[in-house]
């Protein structure tokens, strides 16, 4: 063992080396983007001069991507662009490597991306060139930055998100703040005792550029981040971990999700599953409208404008059309269409949101054009009106109705002057309340028989909230008691407690987001004392440390936890008065 110490000093020595070949990285564009396409176009680091050749690395923020270049050269020379996915310590090298032509005195690469939020890696970059002896700009942005950055000392307020853990009599613990900062410290500790943080962009798989952080003797680490904007990274997690100076073991902390507000911390935990390439949720269409309406209700409720590229992205992408299997086991047919007239209807409710939020027109024009369409499946020839279920008019249900009533009237509001949906919206109103589908108890069945009565089927929530919604909707739009009088009447009849769905504890993917849907449209029509309840139940009940939100607001197990039970319990600490403070 003696032999072999200096060869393991020279191996030890030995400075970083590239990294494997690198794998395409698809954020909202795809590596190898043209320059010529780019947003923006900034210099965030100084020039690297080699034999009076100028190296640049080029970034556009907006797009997550960056470039490279080389002037004042000679042909041959070279640029190159280096990714590192662990903080520097090995990269993908020469991405994009151009060498100069012919007659030319510079080159470029193409755009790569510095970030992966797909992937849930944060990388940093650098540009590199070889005219005779290579040299590379240093690292971009190799501290993480939110409302503090890397090595912050200002401390915002105090919480232990998890127990501590303890080592040869040492405690250690792992502290958050209000501005999403962490830190670790490690008490009863002596002489040469550390005490340091991990930090992972993947829940805690792997932290390949943010292991052994703070690393320190002094008994507390500095600050780190637990959140990157500009890496569109939001769900970042720590751990507090320590050792005592005579043994070579350590000891660590549960990982953790900062929660400087619930409905904050909940959405964070939500835009973690948010697939930025594809632009949606995967993998479920309808889910993934209602959802985007949950983001905007929080963003346009707290004021946090982090996500709303998720709006102008989730709309850019999807616009489009996709075969059967893609976005859904339907075509979509552009415009957000598809056989299922649900289904379109949950969009048109999501671009409304979006109007409303941003007061971009293109999202009320979208949200028309699906109303149209909607429109088309509206047939008085059977039990009088209302709107098919699908495009082969097999059903009349509860969801499509109140999904009609919700957008006619919502288009009217927001129309000035509109003559159209406002009458549709009246008609739409008049026939619910007289269709049967509210039964004795004032309550939504799921739909209609054959013969037009309501067919004793489950009351979902979703139904309770999209009729009391849709009657809200169309009291803004009138100024007819009788609209909110209706919604107050069904309003009255969702019960007390904590909320539970009849499917629970077994629910579908679909079942799991519809609680969200009938917390939405009680709060605008008051309840606030019910939707605390709901709040402070899931908070203290269906929370892990991760901030991930479950089916049963209660708590209980088993318990589902997803995107859709995340987005569904959103929905409900947006809903309490002050989801931008706790």
């Amino acid at each position: 063992m003696i032999r072999l110490l200096p060869l393991l000093l020279i191996v030890l020595a030995l400075p970083p080396v590239p990294a494997a070949a690198a794998t395409t990285v698809c954020a909202t564009s795809c590596d190898t983007l043209d320059p010529s396409r780019a947003q923006r176009e900034t210099f965030p680091l100084p020039d690297k001069n080699i034999n009076g050749r100028k190296v640049q690395l080029h970034v556009s923020e907006p797009d997550g991507m960056a470039w490279a270049s080389i002037d004042l050269g000679t042909t041959g020379d070279a640029v190159w662009l280096d990714r590192s996915w662990d903080g520097g310590q090995t990269w993908e090298g020469l991405l994009g490597k151009a060498a100069i032509p012919s007659s030319w005195t510079g080159t470029r690469t193409l755009m790569y991306n510095v970030y992966d939020p797909v992937g849930h890696r944060r990388g940093v970059i650098r540009a590199c060139g070889d005219a005779n002896g290579v040299a590379c700009t240093d690292w971009l942005y190799p501290n993480v930055c939110d409302e503090a950055c890397d090595g912050s000392s200002q401390q915002n307020g105090d919480m232990q998100p998890v127990a501590p853990t303890t080592i040869y009599g040492r405690t250690v613990r792992l502290h958050t703040d209000a501005n999403g900062m962490a830190w670790a410290t490690i008490e009863n500790n002596g002489p040469g005792d550390e005490v340091w943080l991990d930090r992972s962009w993947n829940e805690g798989a792997s932290w390949p550029d943010g292991s052994s952080l703070g690393r320190t003797t002094s008994g507390r680490t500095a600050m780190f981040a637990t959140r990157d904007p500009k890496a569109k990274l939001y769900g970042g997690v720590v751990r507090a971990c320590g050792r005592e100076a005579s043994h070579a073991n350590g000891s660590c902390t549960a990982w953790a999700r900062p929660s400087p507000t619930r409905a904050g911390a909940a959405a964070d935990a939500l835009v973690y599953s948010y697939d930025a390439y594809q632009a949606w949720w995967p993998s479920s269409w309808w889910n993934s409208a209602a959802t985007l309406t949950a983001l905007i209700d929080y963003a346009r409720q707290t004021g946090n404008h982090d996500y709303d590229w998720v709006v102008g992205r989730t709309f850019d992408v999807n616009k489009a059309v996709f075969p059967a299997g893609v976005k859904s086991s339907d075509p979509i047919e552009g415009d957000f269409i598809s056989r299922a007239i649900d289904d379109s209807a949950w969009w048109g409710l999501a671009w409304i949101a979006a109007y409303d939020y941003t007061h971009d027109s293109r999202y009320l024009t979208e949200a028309t054009t699906i109303a149209n369409y909607v429109n088309d499946f509206w047939d008085t020839g059977t039990c009088g009106g209302g709107v098919w279920w699908n495009r082969e008019r097999t059903y009349k249900n509860a969801v499509t109705s109140g999904l009609y009533l919700r957008l006619t009237a919502a288009l009217h509001v927001d129309a000035p002057g509109d003559t159209v949906w406002g009458q549709r919206a009246v008609t739409a109103g008049n026939w619910y309340l007289n269709s049967g589908l509210i039964n004795g108890n004032n309550q939504v069945n799921d739909g209609l028989t054959a013969d037009c009565r309501n067919n004793g089927q489950t009351v979902w929530t979703y139904n309770q909230g999209l009729a009391i919604g849709g009657f809200d909707e169309l009291y803004r739009a009138t100024g007819d008691r009788r609209w909110l009088d209706a919604a107050t009447r069904l309003g009255n009849a969702v019960g007390t407690g904590v909320l539970t769905e009849s499917c629970e504890p077994n629910c579908d993917d679909n079942q799991k987001q519809f609680k969200g849907i009938l917390v939405r449209y009680l709060a605008e029509v008051g309840y606030q004392p019910y939707l605390q309840t709901q709040a402070n139940s899931l908070w203290a009940n269906d929370r892990d440390p991760l901030n991930h939100l479950g089916l049963r607001w209660a708590g209980g197990a088993p318990n589902a936890v997803d995107w859709r039970t995340q987005a569904s319990a959103l929905e409900a600490l947006t809903a309490t008065p002050n989801p931008a403070g706790g």
